[in-house]
Protein backbone atom coordinates (compact mmCIF):
# COMPACT_ATOMS: atom_id res chain seq x y z
CA UNK A 1 0.00 0.00 0.00
CA UNK A 2 1.35 3.43 -0.94
CA UNK A 3 0.32 6.04 1.63
CA UNK A 4 1.05 9.71 1.04
CA UNK A 5 0.51 12.29 3.75
CA UNK A 6 1.14 15.95 3.02
CA UNK A 7 0.94 19.01 5.26
CA UNK A 8 1.96 22.54 4.35
CA UNK A 9 2.79 25.28 6.87
CA UNK A 10 3.67 28.92 6.36
CA UNK A 11 5.68 30.37 9.25
CA UNK A 12 5.79 34.10 9.96
CA UNK A 13 5.54 34.87 6.22
CA UNK A 14 9.17 33.76 5.89
CA UNK A 15 9.40 29.97 5.56
CA UNK A 16 7.30 27.29 3.87
CA UNK A 17 7.48 23.91 5.61
CA UNK A 18 6.12 21.00 3.61
CA UNK A 19 5.80 17.75 5.56
CA UNK A 20 5.39 14.45 3.72
CA UNK A 21 5.37 10.74 4.40
CA UNK A 22 6.45 9.25 1.08
CA UNK A 23 8.81 6.52 -0.12
CA UNK A 24 11.39 9.06 -1.29
CA UNK A 25 11.59 12.77 -2.11
CA UNK A 26 11.72 13.25 -5.88
CA UNK A 27 11.55 16.09 -8.41
CA UNK A 28 7.75 16.41 -8.29
CA UNK A 29 7.90 17.07 -4.54
CA UNK A 30 10.55 19.76 -5.04
CA UNK A 31 8.43 21.31 -7.81
CA UNK A 32 5.37 21.39 -5.53
CA UNK A 33 7.35 23.11 -2.78
CA UNK A 34 8.82 25.64 -5.20
CA UNK A 35 5.34 26.38 -6.59
CA UNK A 36 3.99 27.08 -3.10
CA UNK A 37 6.99 29.29 -2.42
CA UNK A 38 6.59 31.25 -5.66
CA UNK A 39 2.86 31.76 -5.15
CA UNK A 40 3.44 33.10 -1.65
CA UNK A 41 6.63 35.00 -2.55
CA UNK A 42 8.70 33.01 -0.04
CA UNK A 43 12.48 32.66 -0.36
CA UNK A 44 13.09 29.68 1.93
CA UNK A 45 11.38 26.32 2.29
CA UNK A 46 11.90 23.03 4.08
CA UNK A 47 10.73 19.77 2.56
CA UNK A 48 10.55 17.12 5.29
CA UNK A 49 9.93 13.42 4.71
CA UNK A 50 9.08 11.44 7.85
CA UNK A 51 9.46 8.07 6.08
CA UNK A 52 13.19 7.77 6.90
CA UNK A 53 15.20 5.96 9.54
CA UNK A 54 16.84 9.20 10.68
CA UNK A 55 14.85 12.43 10.41
CA UNK A 56 17.89 14.43 9.29
CA UNK A 57 18.08 12.24 6.18
CA UNK A 58 14.58 13.36 5.20
CA UNK A 59 15.10 17.14 5.37
CA UNK A 60 15.70 19.09 2.18
CA UNK A 61 16.28 22.86 2.16
CA UNK A 62 14.72 24.62 -0.84
CA UNK A 63 15.62 28.15 -1.96
CA UNK A 64 13.52 30.26 -4.32
CA UNK A 65 15.98 32.53 -6.12
CA UNK A 66 18.71 33.92 -3.86
CA UNK A 67 18.65 34.64 -0.14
Amino acid sequence: MNVVIELIYWLENKVVIEVKYVEAINDIHLAQTLTHMKLGNYKLGLLINFNTLRLKDGIKRVINGTL
